[in-house]
């Protein structure tokens, strides 16, 4: 572009003017005068020349940009587009990108301007049509222009600049609206931009084909041979070649960057030639990778090591090159013990991608025990996260009771975002690579008793050792898991025990029938379809079964599948001999081998890393000639006939039997919910809904992953809490009101309800039990955050009842008139008193349901104050132990850009700038 020297001194006078103002009314005084100003000579002088035109057009684009309506002057924008001047024009069009919108009528003469300027000789002229059509990059853009842009890309005598924005807007109307784009002869010749001598050209070529290569990559396999010419150019070269395209002694990072993502879009080359020179290229970035650095800047670092993850990142798809790959993962190692956190996260990630390679998973298992060290003392959780998806992906036969182990140690003080991920992972390791019957039981029990809110029931259908879980079952707390465990197994196997005189049949269904009314619906389902199996079992305990399922707790039950379990099964006990009872709850059969349905859960998790896994599984499980896992002969399964209905699914032949998503079939039912009624709620996968909803979060990791929301029992009260089930926006409602629910679900129901007189306040929290069953043993625990914030608020828990009865809501607010709000305002406007903000509108900008917002928060609206009918303005104050904090705010709403400002005053520093930021979470 040619340099410019033009200072627009009008201009300058007035945004220094603006700078100037002491307050927003001073502000919008000058900018309306301003405004009255350009609109008069807008209207009234119809000499104005090029340069006024354009001075005039600024001021508004500036006042625009300070978030004031702008509702003329749209027309002498456009008149700008036909000067021949560069600075007038790119102003012009300037206005039109950020000012018009795609269905303004002025539209069709900007497309028309925008057609001239295409056509135009001069490259400066088509440079800026190309940045507009870029800048607006609308449907309506794209099917104008995409047809003639590329002619412009591959045209012989065009600039570099030209074509270097005509890829960059082809890109740009791409992604807007693909099917737009034509694909014909110029994709063929726009291949060769990657051998252009302009490096600037050849970046934005490669932006434009890698985008095209994802739609059609067979139009553009050229591009493979010619993309590892210019890499092979750029990576043999020193810095020194490239000086204008070299950042802080790295030649062309981000064009080196751009050609390896290019070529993993692609398997290795054929040719053998092509492919030995890229693993050259690759060989040289590794070497680079290890050398002194030629700079002490973080600069140099991020640049050198950001083409060498993108190296790795093609070695581990390729996947052909042993070396390559082994000296990938030894570098990658060299990070695991990095300062930086960014580039152990990063090198944990890669690893778990060298991991299913059977080239390099011996060269990952060696860095097993730095990576448990990570694991064990690594600060932040997204770190910690990628350790267990590393030791997950580096784990086979020979650590697998290691790295279990190292897992379920973690596990008991893990973050609760990862937690429902890690006990995933550990029930697929132990069903995978389970060397006994003893080690696989004894996993899944602990894992239970660890994290049983986050076992899900694919995972505890596979704990099969009868005399494992009676004990287990003997002990004073027992989880409910264990008891839906306990009921199948017993009810399957527990004859094999019956022989001991500490587990015989009376003690087995005592021990199952003492648990009953401590469940959830769903599992006393379960219990009934185990009492029935012991009948058969055992013929000497049916009267003490019968007597239970006579009961009019189970028979008159207001849940339909108990009542109608109770029923058929009271009928069955009565009426059937023992020959019908033994065929008809027969032990349940072995069931064929298929695809692990937490392995198909853990998929939609982390798809990427386990489709690879599953890749190498497989490759290895060839060679040996054996199948995927061992055999594990657990005779469980749901559906088919009653003697597979202990968890009480729908009769289906073609049933998933265990969830294990065989031969493409959905997920059987969740225990309990089926049989005829097929209406009752399955209440336990609702609490633990493992795989539907994601963990909870940690305050006290640093890390992006730590917003993460799941269901748990416990429901955690508190700012600097994981508030699992509580989410976000939950929290946030009761700023703008005294009173809601905050938690609710099949079983439970938890609200709050707030009053405020002056400087005290009371949260009454009451919990409400939408059970036909009373709820047995329940009781609320509030943990006061240890800070000094507690100190400062005089929190005191007052101990109550189950349910607290509801308190009156008291708003404080201030009331005044225009003379004194205004003067209040002025002596109000020092920096740290006034606060301000410009957002963007989270809620359609309803005035009715802002204004009862306004006044949930506590303020008083004041009318005919402000000359903007639209706008709110109002007062409050803040009541605290030591004083009064008086508070004025103003809210300016933007409808046409569906944006607010915020003003807020307040007599003590700081107390604005909360408030500002309350009241911006709400509208």
């Amino acid at each position: 572009m040619p340099a410019v020297k033009d200072s627009m001194r009008g201009l300058a006078v007035f945004i220094s003017d603006i700078r100037n103002c002491k307050s927003k009314e001073a502000e919008e005084k000058r900018i309306n005068k301003e405004l009255a100003n350009i609109r008069s000579k807008f209207k009234g002088d119809k000499a104005l020349d090029g340069y006024q035109k354009k001075k005039y057009v600024c001021k508004l684009l500036f006042i625009f940009l300070l978030g004031n309506d702008i509702d003329f002057g749209h027309m002498e924008a456009v008149n700008l587009l036909n000067s021949n001047k560069y600075t007038e024009k790119q102003i012009g069009y300037l206005f039109i990108s950020v000012l018009i919108s795609e269905n303004n009528e002025l539209m069709r003469l900007v497309q028309q301007n925008l057609k001239n300027d295409l056509a135009s000789r001069n490259p400066v002229h088509v440079n800026l049509a190309l940045e507009c059509i870029a800048n607006i990059g609308s449907k309506e853009m794209a099917e104008m222009f995409a047809p003639e842009i590329p002619k412009l890309l591959v045209m012989g005598d065009a600039g570099d600049t030209v074509k270097q924005s005509a890829a960059l807007c082809l890109l740009k109307l791409f992604r807007t609206a693909p099917e737009m784009v034509p694909i014909g002869d110029w994709t063929s010749r726009v291949i060769h931009l990657l051998n252009d001598q302009h490096m600037g050209v050849v970046t934005a070529a490669v932006s434009l084909i890698e985008a095209l290569v994802k739609r059609n990559p067979d139009d553009f396999k050229g591009c493979v041979s010619l993309s590892i010419s210019r890499l092979a150019r750029i990576v043999t070269s020193s810095y020194t070649d490239l000086q204008d395209y070299t950042y802080y002694f790295v030649p062309a990072p981000w064009l080196s960057v751009k050609l390896l993502r290019l070529l993993q879009n692609y398997p290795p080359p054929e040719d053998t030639t092509v492919r030995n020179r890229l693993a050259e290229c690759l060989e040289t970035i590794l070497n680079k990778a290890v050398e002194p650095p030629k700079s002490k800047k973080v600069q140099h670092s991020n640049a050198k090591n950001a083409v060498l993850f993108e190296a790795i990142s093609l070695i581990i798809h390729m996947d052909s090159d042993p070396s390559l790959l082994v000296r990938a993962c030894s570098q990658l190692g060299q990070f695991l013990s990095n300062r930086e956190t960014n580039l152990r996260y990063l090198a944990l990630e890669s690893m778990c991608l060298l991991a299913t390679s059977e080239f390099s998973h011996d060269a990952v298992k060696r860095h097993q025990e730095t990576v448990v060290t990570a694991l064990k003392s690594e600060r932040d959780v997204s770190v910690r996260q990628r350790a267990v998806d590393l030791l997950y992906a580096m784990c086979d036969r020979s650590n697998a009771e290691e790295i279990v182990g190292e897992m379920l140690t973690y596990l008991e003080t893990a973050d609760y975002s990862i937690r429902g991920e890690l006990v995933l992972k550990i029930a697929i390791l132990a069903e995978k690579y389970a060397s006994d019957y003893t080690w696989y039981v004894d996993t899944i029990l602990n894992l239970i008793r660890l994290a049983g809110d986050f076992v899900s029931e694919e995972v505890w259908y596979r704990a099969y050792a009868a005399k494992t879980v009676f004990e287990a079952l003997e002990a004073p707390a027992c989880h409910e898991n264990m008891v839906k465990v306990g009921g199948y197994i017993l009810g399957e196997f527990g004859n094999l025990i019956a022989g001991d005189a500490r587990s015989s049949p009376s003690t087995q269904f005592q021990l199952l029938h003492g648990k009953f009314h401590l469940c959830s619906p769903p599992t006393r389902a379960l219990l009934l379809s185990a009492y029935i199996k012991l009948v058969n079992l055992f013929p000497e305990i049916r009267e003490d079964i019968i007597a239970v399922l006579e009961s009019d707790a189970n028979l008159r039950n207001s849940n339909v599948e108990i009542q109608q379990r109770a029923s058929e099964y009271l009928s069955l006990a009565r009426n059937s001999t023992q020959d019908v009872l033994a065929t008809v709850l027969e032990e349940m059969p072995p069931f064929p081998e298929r695809e692990s349905s937490i392995l198909a859960q853990l998929r939609k998790k982390k798809p990427a890393v386990e489709d690879a896994i599953r890749v190498r599984a497989r490759k290895a499980a060839a060679e040996a000639g054996r199948q995927l896992r061992p055999h594990l002969p657990l005779a469980v399964a749901r559906g088919v006939k009653l003697q597979g209905d202990i968890a009480g699914a729908e009769s289906n032949t073609d049933s998933d039997l265990l969830g294990l998503d065989f031969g493409g079939s959905a997920p059987a039912a969740a225990a309990g919910g089926g049989g005829a009624g097929g209406g009752s709620v399955d209440l336990l996968s609702s609490i633990l809904d493992v795989g539907v909803s994601s963990s909870s979060s940690s305050s006290a990791a640093p890390s992006a992953a730590s917003g993460a929301s799941a269901q748990r029992k416990t429901v955690v009260v508190g700012a600097g809490a994981s508030g699992s089930i509580v989410g976000e926006e939950n929290w946030h409602k009761f700023v703008c009101k005294n009173s809601g629910v905050l938690y609710e679900n099949d079983i439970l129901q938890v609200g709050v309800k707030c009053d405020y007189q002056q400087s005290s306040g009371r949260i009454v929290v009451y919990y409400g039990n939408k059970t036909p069953a009373p709820l047995a043993q329940f009781a609320s625990v509030i943990n006061l955050p240890d800070s000094s914030l507690t100190n400062q608020l005089g929190i005191q828990v007052k101990p109550v009842g189950d349910r607290v009865g509801a308190s009156e809501q008291v708003n404080e607010s201030s009331e005044m008139d225009s003379a004194t709000f205004f003067q209040h305002w002025k002596q109000l406007s020092q920096p740290e008193q006034e606060c301000q903000k410009i957002f963007q509108a989270k809620f359609p900008m309803d005035a009715e349901t802002t204004k009862t917002k306004i006044l949930g928060f506590g303020f008083s609206l004041l009318s005919n104050i402000d000359s903007n009918p639209a706008n709110f303005v109002g007062a409050g104050i803040v009541q605290t132990k030591s004083g009064n904090i008086g508070s004025l705010f103003r809210l300016e709403p933007n409808q046409q850009a569906q944006m607010y400002r915020l003003t807020v005053h307040s007599i003590k520093p700081g107390v604005s700038k909360r408030l500002c930021e309350l009241l911006e979470t709400q509208i």
